[in-house]
């Protein structure tokens, strides 16, 4: 009963929170068995570029560290959060999802070329909690029973965390700028005079997570339509418009 429960959850998932929630979790667990190491997944620009060692791009990503408080802390709130905005802003738009993905990720690797960083997977996790904040700007939040605050304000109550916790705030800092620059490019700008939507989902990735939106001019074939054909009816007399009914008295009459 319990899996049964635990595999209709995990199904009921949208499916780039699903992807990603997994892809983290084999990862940790493939660590903590030894069967890759940290050595293997980390961001290191000279041997992506020299060595094509692509991969790095994707699975610096994906690492939070061994399981313990930190982990199961980032993994919480990237599901959380994650999911929010799938099945909220960008329910029905799972392209547009992905690509806020792929636009986030490719800022902060190129970030990352200046920054001496080697795992980026907090950061992706602040900018998914940064949107989702700037996007539900009047709900409030409640930090462990701590303190009270408006939304917008979760990002810097998380800096602050990483800040007790020891933990570096570049890494904080490049989410919550990657996120704003997200923001500013796809709520706000477009909304301004004279702007534009200049992060645009290319019609591939479309037809890959999107479902075809319905043709409102197609005509379902008889035998598709509700009731199928009209067995039973008979024949239908075509009274024409002039036709005199047939209880209608002749003029001679």
């Amino acid at each position: 009963m319990a899996y049964q429960t635990f595999q209709q959850e995990y199904m009921n998932m949208p499916p780039i929170t699903r992807a990603y929630t997994t892809a983290c979790v084999l990862t940790t667990v493939a660590v903590q068995l030894d069967i890759i190491t940290p050595f293997q997944l980390y961001f290191n620009p000279e041997l992506i570029f020299n060595h094509f060692e692509m991969w790095r791009l994707v699975t610096n990503f994906l690492f939070f560290g061994t399981i313990g408080f930190n982990f199961i802390f980032n993994m919480i709130f990237t599901y959380r959060y994650c999911r929010m905005l799938e099945e909220g802003s960008f329910r029905g738009r799972t392209a547009d999802f992905f690509m806020m993905f792929f636009f986030g990720a490719t800022f902060m690797s190129i970030i990352a070329l200046f920054v001496n960083l080697v795992f980026l997977s907090q950061a992706l996790t602040i900018m998914l909690v940064y949107v989702w904040s700037r996007r539900n700007p009047y709900v409030r939040m409640n930090f462990f029973g701590l303190m009270n605050f408006q939304a917008p304000y979760l990002p810097w109550v998380l800096l602050g965390f990483s800040l007790l916790l020891g933990n570096p705030l570049m890494v904080d800092l490049i989410g919550i700028a990657v996120g704003h620059i997200y923001f500013f490019l796809e709520d706000v700008f477009p909304s301004q005079q004279g702007g534009f939507k200049i992060v645009r989902t290319p019609a591939f990735l479309k037809s890959i997570f999107d479902a075809a939106a319905a043709d409102p001019n197609y005509q379902p074939l008889p035998e598709d339509r509700p009731g199928g054909f009209d067995w039973g009816l008979g024949e239908q007399p075509n009274e024409q418009p002039n036709d005199r009914p047939n209880d209608q008295p002749r003029p001679d009459e």
